[in-house]
C-alpha cells in the first residue's frame, strides 16, 4: 500500500543495531572486537541511517606489533609513505608497504613507520 501511495518503498529497519557485535578478529596477535556504530555523528541522521562495522582508527590510535610495526586498516587513508601499487584510491591496501591480515587489518611494513619495539620491564 504505501509503494501503492507514495511510489517508493518505506525505510528498512536496520539489519544491526549500534553497539551489537559484529565479529571478534585476531590479527598478528592482537585480538579486536568490532561493534556496529557510526563513524562520524552526522551519519546517524543520514536519510536511511544504518550502522556499519566499526573498525579502530589508527590515526588516531596508534597501535603497535611487539616488533614495533604499525597497525593500519585497508581503508585508511595513506601516508606520506605511500607508494602506489595499483591504480586505484589512494588506499593503505594500494600501498607496497600494507601487509594484509583479516578482514580490513593489516599492517605498515615501511621503516620509516616503525618504532622502536617495547621492552618488557617485568611490571
Amino acid at each position: 500500500m504505501f509503494t501503492t501511495l507514495f511510489g517508493k518503498s518505506p525505510p528498512k529497519e536496520p539489519e544491526h543495531r549500534e553497539g551489537e557485535l559484529y565479529r571478534v578478529i585476531t590479527a598478528f596477535g592482537k585480538t579486536f572486537e568490532i561493534y556496529y556504530g557510526y563513524y562520524e555523528e552526522s551519519d546517524r541522521y543520514s536519510k536511511y541511517p544504518q550502522p556499519v562495522e566499526v573498525f579502530p582508527d589508527f590515526i588516531k590510535e596508534p597501535l603497535y606489533t611487539e616488533d614495533g610495526t604499525p597497525f593500519v586498516t585497508a581503508i585508511q587513508a595513506t601516508c606520506e609513505h605511500y607508494e602506489k601499487v595499483r591504480d586505484t584510491a589512494d588506499k593503505c591496501a594500494d600501498c607496497l608497504h600494507f601487509e594484509k591480515g583479516e578482514e580490513l587489518f593489516g599492517l605498515c611494513r615501511c621503516r620509516a613507520r616503525r618504532r622502536e619495539p617495547q621492552k618488557d620491564n617485568g611490571i
